[in-house]
């Protein structure tokens, strides 16, 4: 099994306008979507697309068959009928093939939290897409807000260079009050093995403001693993959440500029499932 647990230290830390940083520690799945349907019977606590203490559904993540908020790229027309969505490993290669990445006879890696006892928090999410070789020949980091909002950053052939995907690229989506929309996110992702490492920068001006790492070692034997974890890490995705809302009230404490959702609707770009504080702007059709 492919598949494992990372065991990892999440750290934040702001350079301007005021100074700030925490450290926290988590765990994540990395899933072989090619070992989801046998996963629920080696790991204790885990089910997919079934109610569980860990409960992985494939509808919570990647969801191109529906529309685009505010896009200029044209959906297929099977997106946007209704129809029954494909496997979420079927939507990562159909995403990527859209994008020039031919991923037939490869596999998809995903770094995730899923849901805990039903509730579910994952802020960033990495696939990691791997060719017919087992060359890993693109990413995606999955964006999610505290509103539901989601939106996939590709990283393709042309961005991996010294064994890391790179990507620089304005954000376009509203992440924190405490960080405008019209900023840049710069990816530095390295394919997971014994560690999994990745960057995610904020620039603002030609500036860096921001920092967020994740790193952390790979975990074997992942079932007694999850289970020891369990103990450890209770309520995970709550914990995270409040930590979230505590380290906003420190920001705000320190007087850091603060950006209301709706004030720059129109720049929220290529989004899934917009939140109603956005209005109609640009829909696909």
């Amino acid at each position: 099994m492919s598949s494992c647990l990372y065991e990892c230290d999440v750290m934040h830390a702001r350079f301007a306008p005021r100074t700030h940083r925490f450290v926290y520690r988590i765990f994540l799945f990395a899933l072989d979507l090619d070992e989801l349907p046998a996963l629920h019977r080696r790991l204790p606590f885990f089910s997919v697309n079934r109610p569980n203490l860990y409960s992985f559904r494939e509808a919570d993540y990647l969801p191109t068959h529906e529309p685009v908020h505010n896009t200029d790229h044209v959906q297929p027309v099977c997106n946007l009928l209704g129809d029954k969505p494909r496997s979420l490993k079927q939507r990562v290669i159909d995403h990527l093939a859209g994008r020039g990445v031919d991923l037939t006879g490869g596999r998809v890696v995903l770094v995730t939290l899923p849901r805990i006892f039903g509730y579910l928090f994952h802020p960033v999410s990495f696939y990691f897409c791997y060719d017919r070789h087992g060359a890993c020949v693109a990413a995606l980091a999955e964006v999610t807000n505290t509103f539901r909002e989601m939106k996939p950053y590709f990283l393709g052939p042309a961005t991996r260079a010294e064994g890391a995907f790179r990507l620089r690229v304005p954000k376009h989506f509203y992440v924190s009050p405490f960080s405008d929309v019209d900023v840049e996110f710069d990816f530095m992702l390295r394919p997971p093995d014994a560690r999994l490492a990745v960057q995610i920068d904020d620039h603002t001006g030609g500036q860096r403001t921001l920092t967020s790492t994740l790193t952390g070692p790979r975990r074997c034997s992942p079932g007694a693993r999850l289970a020891w974890f369990t103990v450890i890490y209770p309520l995970l995705t709550l914990r995270i959440i409040a930590l979230i809302h505590w380290h906003a009230l420190r920001l705000w404490l320190k007087k850091v500029p603060w950006f209301a959702k709706a004030g720059r609707a129109a720049e929220q770009r290529d989004l899934y499932r917009p939140h109603t504080s956005l209005a109609p702007t640009k829909d696909a059709a």
